[in-house]
């Protein structure tokens, strides 16, 4: 990398991942801390004279968009915090961004032409304070913090700007963790408090907290060894109440559940009688969505990889007879249980997306719609270009704010079968 060269660019597009986008001397520059439309005075962080590309990061705004806001966090910016991208932009800039994101990302991986427009969370006011999830870094003097951006250098924080105030009040990074490699944190949607501690290399050491916390130590493998208090969170989503184990997945905003089993079952209104497959199952948020729509005479099949997850969604919808569970990979399950039929089909793979052989295996079952729920929209125009391949197209797609501040972004894609006439 030329050692400390710093250049003047101008912004001219957003890309995937949290920077703008600009071009010196015909190289690609993707320019972190930066808006469309902006000049600025770039740090180059990565790249040599030989690279496609660099990366840089804005130390300087020479001319200001009017999207620009001052930062609500006092660690974001160059060389401080790596999670957040964009709070120096203001919440519609920002669902902008991401619409540009989601748009240009169906074009260029499934020729898809979408206009795309991305949902606020209802009675989301500032973007900040939703987090219910935290993992923290825990750096060589026992301090607990958040990493740079492409790093693996811990910066202490004295507070977190998006984590929830459940998360805030257990005071992570005014501890002392000796001997930590990690700190997760978490608070479910009925109070309940816990904390994850990932041992290092030496001794451990957890900190005296509130009593009504529950406190959780992993071992060597990541996986839960010890449990000191409750070994699970109670969620409320979908009128119903739900168990989810420690460590294990939930949405991390306190209004992506419901928000996302209204907009699934929007996308492919299952009928009383159908049958139904929930992909990815996780806890069985959306298996109960599909449930209440098919009804008793219906079927659901819900698959899920993850053990304890599976677990989870056999004691959550333990009451829905209509329900059945499969354990292993989706692909596996897919292909070995060819009489797994399905009219409609509910998938919420992980950030890498389906990927080939789910597609098909989902396509030959011939269902009347997919709600696909998508983490990472590139992911999600890789697997629409399968799809069309295998006879299905998009015809819907919501788009919503579950992560405000950062790039992220979750979709809810309706596919359905390329020759069914518009509406």
């Amino acid at each position: 990398m030329p050692a400390a060269v710093e250049i003047i660019v101008d912004v001219t597009g957003v890309g995937h991942g949290g920077f703008g986008i600009a071009r010196h001397d015909g190289r690609v520059v993707f320019v972190r801390h930066a808006l469309p439309g902006e000049r600025v005075r770039a740090h180059v962080t990565e790249g040599t004279e030989d690279s496609r590309y660099w990366r840089a990061d804005a130390v300087e705004i020479l001319t200001p968009s009017a999207d620009r806001v001052e930062p609500p966090c006092p660690y974001a910016g160059p060389g401080k915090c790596g999670g957040c991208d964009w709070q120096h932009a203001s919440l519609p800039a920002q669902r902008r961004l991401k619409a540009d994101v989601i748009a240009e990302q169906l074009w260029r991986l499934a020729g898809i032409e979408w206009d795309v427009e991305v949902e606020p969370v209802p009675d989301e006011h500032d973007g900040l304070g939703w987090r219910t999830r935290m993992t923290y870094a825990v750096d060589e003097e026992d301090r607990a913090g958040l990493r740079r951006h492409r790093s693996h250098d811990v910066v202490p924080i004295d507070e977190c700007a998006i984590a929830h105030p459940g998360i805030r009040s257990l005071q992570i990074e005014q501890r002392p963790w000796p001997g930590m490699e990690s700190v997760q944190a978490a608070v479910s949607g009925t109070g309940e408090r816990l904390v994850i501690a990932e041992p290092g290399q030496r001794d451990v050491d957890v900190p005296e907290l509130p009593a009504d916390v529950s406190v959780a130590m992993t071992d060597e493998h990541g996986k839960i060894r010890t449990v000191e208090g409750h070994a699970e969170l109670t969620e409320t989503a979908w009128g119903r109440t739900w168990q989810v184990s420690a460590g294990g997945f939930w949405q991390v905003h306190p209004g992506a559940a419901d928000l996302l089993g209204e907009a699934v079952a929007q996308a492919v209104r299952p009928r009383p009688g159908e049958r139904a497959l929930d992909l990815y199952s996780g806890a069985g948020l959306f298996a109960a969505v599909l449930a209440d729509g098919v009804g008793h005479d219906g079927s659901v099949v819900a698959i899920e990889g993850d053990r304890r997850a599976a677990a989870d969604a056999r004691n959550n919808l333990a009451d829905l007879e209509q329900v059945t569970f499969r354990t292993g990979p989706v692909d596996r399950v897919l292909g070995k249980e060819d009489e797994l039929g399905a009219d409609v089909v509910v998938l919420d793979p992980p950030r890498a997306g389906a990927k080939l052989n789910v597609v098909h295996e989902i396509a030959r079952r011939h269902p009347r719609a997919i709600a696909y729920v998508a983490c990472d929209p590139a992911a999600l125009g890789r697997d629409l270009a399968t799809f069309a391949t295998a006879g299905y197209r998009l015809s819907g797609l919501r788009a919503f704010d579950l992560f405000p501040m950062t790039h992220h972004v979750e979709c809810v894609a309706t596919i359905v079968p390329a020759d069914e006439p518009a509406t």
